[in-house]
């Protein structure tokens, strides 16, 4: 699969292969599970994406929603999109752990994690790094990335 044209989760979820699917809803129970308040669901970016609203911070540098994951079906693979281990040596150590711990080879770039099946990434701390980190500090990230 490649960008997805969906407008709604359901919409994205249901144009995926069955068994694509059930990676990406596994993934996604664990983000929704451990999502601080404050961050939306939707589709944007052709992914599933969860952002801080404009009612929260609608300052943004490109007039975007503030993305902080992301959750996709890519041709080859499924990515996690963290913005929070982007930049972050502690969260980026807890991750490199937590595929340590599961014995599995971390396959990532700046921020997107990428995997074929649920199993071969350390949800439990997936799950911790995404409860981490709360609208408020996100937003205080990006505008302290802003040059002055």
């Amino acid at each position: 699969m490649t960008r997805s044209k969906a407008t709604t989760v359901s919409a994205y979820l249901a144009k995926l292969p069955a068994e694509r699917r059930k990676e990406i809803e596994a993934v996604r129970a664990v983000v929704r599970k451990h999502l601080p308040k404050g961050y939306q669901e939707t589709v944007n970016w052709g992914m599933i994406s969860y952002e801080v609203p404009f009612s929260i911070f609608p300052d943004t540098y490109n007039g975007q929603p503030l993305t902080y994951l992301g959750l996709a079906a890519q041709k080859n693979y499924n990515a996690l999109y963290l913005m929070n281990v982007y930049g972050n040596k502690k969260n980026e150590a807890r991750l490199r752990d937590g595929f340590k711990a599961l014995n599995k080879k971390m396959d990532m770039g700046k921020s997107c994690l990428r995997f074929k099946a649920a199993q071969d990434i350390p949800l439990d701390v997936i799950g911790e790094i995404i409860a981490s980190t709360p609208p408020e500090t996100m937003v205080a990230m990006a505008k302290a990335s802003r040059r002055k």
